[in-house]
């Protein structure tokens, strides 16, 4: 059975940083696309970042280039999201989602996803 389990969550000072994780189980995460996705009350989910099933590809929704990081630990079967200098709106759950597209493609959009996590909770705060 395939599972994606999210964790690395929970309550940080604007400025500070979290490392998410993505625990895949039942197959190598490494023949996916990854995707993470977030969502806050009252709004739609949206897409966060991607990274393709070799890795070699990236993509970043806009508000979060240069201050989030998505990685891949194939040893571990996970793919890591790090997060630097969070901001009060970046509070959300967060979900890992797997899909295949092949070795280089990847894409945050949530649609075409078919594995999800239960999702992380994230928030910044004072």
């Amino acid at each position: 059975q395939l599972q994606l389990v999210e964790s690395g969550g929970g309550l940080v000072q604007p400025g500070g940083s979290l490392r998410l994780s993505c625990a895949a189980s039942g197959f190598p995460v490494n023949y996916y696309t990854i995707g993470w996705f977030r969502q806050a009350p009252g709004k739609e989910r949206e897409g966060v970042s991607c990274i393709s099933s070799n890795g070699g590809r990236t993509n970043y929704q806009d508000s979060v280039k240069g201050r989030f990081t998505i990685s891949r630990d194939n040893a571990n079967n996970t793919v890591l999201l790090e997060m630097n200098s969070l901001k009060p709106e970046d509070t959300s759950v967060y979900y890992c989602a797997a899909v295949y597209m092949g070795p280089v493609h990847c894409a945050t959009v949530a649609d075409v996803y078919k594995y999800w996590g239960q999702g992380t909770q994230v928030t910044v705060s004072s």
